[in-house]
């Protein structure tokens, strides 16, 4: 962690005119451990884009499925997309944010297909390629460089950020100023897995006050619908895990009820806490069967909300004749998140001693961001935020 030794190479000196010297982890190959390299970072910005320092990112399953390549994200590539940070510069048309502000950086939009135009920017049109295909829409990238002296394009604008790296480039539909009265390092998160677990509460499914709620994997992502359940008045809260240790704490954030799926029949269970079903279902362990097990634990006109990711191609099956008793399944994506407006609120809630986020998160050198991986996998760590700039 933060207190072990760094591997991190020394930060690149010098810039040459319009570029920034950078130093990234970078991934070469399917399934092999981040590498260090120094790159160069095209930073004549476009009118909407942002250059920010950055601080602090957390290291998200989605960096691992696609460093694994169950997403199919160009390599070589720079990933990232929980990062928080300082402002440097601004493109000539950006409004909202100027330099020296601190900022979180979120998911991207295109900002004009009928989603966005509605404001629905989680299921943009070209959420796609704007967010996974290594490049700007355009097929351009502001990142060079490679391992012993190569000159060759590395692929970047991961989320609109690729965060991996002591500078990124966002644009101003993906950056949120925040409060600079929190220490910037903590705020990352904020940007992709609990504005997504909080906001499938608060914002996708307005779960009413009373309501019983089943939560499905209590990682980053489902602690926090947890505590956006306590924070909604929700009645039962019935958090679903295998490690002891995460149900304990659903139960610290809210749940009134744990079910550890190794030693309880998870749907006997909710059956017997809900007597008649549960309202709403969370399933965020992308795992095809969890997905059944969430209808078949509704009561007639809940919902079931899929959360969490699944392989290319996955499947599962649901009893069809079960949703004829009004019960639906819906997909939810970044918790139908607006970041700019929702990632203040859920500070606002921090703050007020309602959304304890910062009780999941370890923080480790930048340096260390193989073993941040191999923890987050274990299960030893919930939330790894890797230090990069001080």
């Amino acid at each position: 962690m933060a207190d072990q030794e760094s591997s991190l190479p020394p930060h690149p000196s010098g810039s040459a005119r319009g570029t920034t010297a950078v130093t990234a982890a970078v991934v070469r190959e399917k399934g092999q451990p981040f590498q260090f390299e120094e790159l160069t970072l095209d930073t004549r910005l476009r009118p909407d884009e942002i250059l920010v320092k950055v601080v602090a990112v957390g290291v998200c399953q989605t960096d691992v499925h696609v460093r694994d390549q169950d997403l199919p994200v160009p390599l070589p590539a720079v990933l990232g997309h929980e990062g928080s940070g300082t402002v440097e510069a601004v493109g000539s048309a950006v409004t909202a944010v100027a330099p020296g502000d601190h900022v979180v950086m979120s998911y991207q939009a295109c900002g004009h297909c009928r989603p966005c135009l509605s404001g629905r920017y989680a299921y943009c049109a070209r959420a796609f390629p704007i967010n996974f295909g290594g490049s700007r829409l355009d097929g351009t990238n502001a990142l060079r460089g490679g391992a012993d002296g190569r000159d060759e394009e590395i692929h970047g604008h991961f989320f609109g950020q690729s965060s991996f790296a002591t500078h990124a480039l966002a644009t101003e539909r993906n950056v949120v100023k925040v409060d600079t009265g929190i220490p910037l390092e903590l705020l990352g998160p904020l940007g992709c897995g609990l504005q997504t677990g909080a906001g499938a509460v608060l914002n996708s499914l307005e779960i009413p006050a009373g309501s019983s709620v089943v939560v499905i994997g209590t990682g980053t992502v489902g602690l926090a619908a947890v505590m956006a359940a306590a924070v909604a008045g929700a009645g039962a809260i019935i958090a679903v895990d295998v490690v002891p240790e995460r149900l304990a704490l659903a139960a610290e954030f809210g749940a009134t009820h744990t079910i550890n799926g190794t030693e309880e029949d998870i749907a006997a269970r909710i059956s017997e806490i809900t007597g008649n079903g549960a309202d709403y279902v969370l399933e965020i362990t992308g795992r095809p069967q969890m997905l059944t097990l969430a209808v078949d634990a509704l009561a007639p006109l809940g919902t079931a909300a899929l959360i969490g990711g699944a392989p290319a191609g996955a499947q599962a099956p649901v009893n069809m004749n079960a949703l004829l008793g009004g019960r639906s399944v819906r997909g939810i994506a970044q918790g139908d998140s607006i970041p700019q407006l929702f990632i203040p609120q859920l500070i606002d809630l921090y703050k007020a001693g309602r959304f304890p986020f910062d009780r999941l998160v370890s923080f480790y050198d930048f340096g260390d961001i193989n073993q941040a991986v191999t923890d987050t996998r274990s299960g030893a760590v919930i939330k790894p935020v890797l230090r990069i700039g001080r």
